[in-house]
């Protein structure tokens, strides 16, 4: 009897122990613990939680195109069938210089996917602690001013002209960004709410440096004019998707300059070239950046040699004149 007694308190500690054990090693990966099925989530399915948790919540539009980009057209492409917690610094090391050709685009993915890995860190996805994007070099990124001729507009305008026949939200919006100086994503994601064309104004409630107005050239205002308005969908420029906007215009830019000789020449050089035009008609800093919608005069600052050059050039001509004039002086004598 008292046998029976100990076997049975032994059995029910032996069984209580067991049960303790069973349920702190759930507890463990209930309260972040790294469970097999976290180990196991690959890079797509990962990305998935990083856009809907991280992008769509705590950044901007713009800065959410940017990532949104890197992630479905680098990243995933790249690694989607990995496991997040099997990268090493050896695949991004490998990954980072396969787009050495595009620095500033290898760069911003990079930056990308390493907020890719101190989340994955944090959400318990990798055990190690270990962000392999860590001590990977950047590659230099060299600023490349490029300011259109007159020569070049008039090209541009014949291949945009070419191209309104199977592309036209994709001219039309690269016409726009000609005639306005505005930023890429400013173009892309424009409203009709925000256009209001009997102020020839576009006023955007969230542009890179917060709210601005945009005022309109008439030629803007005609490209404006002449788009055609579509009752489902709140953009100027059209996506393929009902309600969308066009989401990739270096597709059809690539295609549009090449057509037009302007290889090498980006989008945003554009922007450039309309800050350009300004500086040589006479507009000093303070206005151009006005029209661009910088914040700070700093910014715009960047153009002053343009400045500098445009008054050495109009020195020059005064000289010659004065100079032709002081010749012809002294023949006459």
């Amino acid at each position: 009897m008292i046998w029976a007694s100990v076997k049975r308190s032994l059995f029910i500690r032996i069984s209580s122990i067991l049960t303790l054990r069973k349920f702190s090693s759930k507890s463990h990966s209930f309260y972040g613990g790294i469970t097999d099925d976290r180990k196991a989530m690959t890079v797509t399915s990962f990305s998935r939680r990083f856009l809907d948790e991280y992008v769509d919540v705590h950044l901007k539009p713009r800065t959410r195109g940017e990532y949104r980009r890197s992630v479905e057209l680098f990243i995933v492409a790249k690694f989607g069938s990995w496991r997040m917690a099997d990268l090493s610094r050896a695949e991004v090391v490998e990954f980072h210089g396969s787009f050495r050709h595009i620095p500033y685009q290898a760069n911003r993915t990079l930056g990308v996917l390493s907020k890719m890995f101190s989340l994955a860190n944090l959400w318990g996805i990798r055990q190690d602690g270990v962000n392999p994007c860590r001590g990977v070099k950047r590659y230099r990124e060299e600023r490349r001013e490029r300011f259109l001729t007159r020569e070049e507009y008039a090209r541009l305008g014949s291949s945009l002209d070419e191209a309104a026949e199977d592309m036209p939200e994709a001219a039309r919006a690269i016409r726009l960004l000609a005639l306005t100086g505005c930023r890429l994503r400013e173009i892309q994601t424009l409203q009709w709410a925000h256009v209001w064309l009997g102020e020839a104004e576009l006023r955007l409630p969230d542009s890179k440096t917060g709210a601005k107005t945009v005022q309109l050239g008439k030629a803007a205002v005609d490209v404006l004019k002449a788009t055609p308005r579509l009752p489902d969908n709140p953009y100027v420029i059209t996506g393929r998707k009902a309600g969308e906007y066009l989401t990739d215009l270096q597709k059809p830019w690539r295609r549009i300059r090449k057509a037009a000789g302007l290889d090498g020449v980006k989008l945003h050089d554009l922007r450039h070239s309309f800050a350009s035009d300004a500086l040589e008609m006479g507009a000093d800093l303070t206005m151009i950046g006005r029209m661009l919608g910088h914040s700070d005069i700093k910014t715009t600052s960047c153009y002053a040699h343009l400045k500098r050059e445009n008054v050495k050039r109009s020195t020059d001509q005064v000289a010659l004149r004065i100079s032709s004039a002081l010749t012809d002086a002294r023949i006459q004598a």
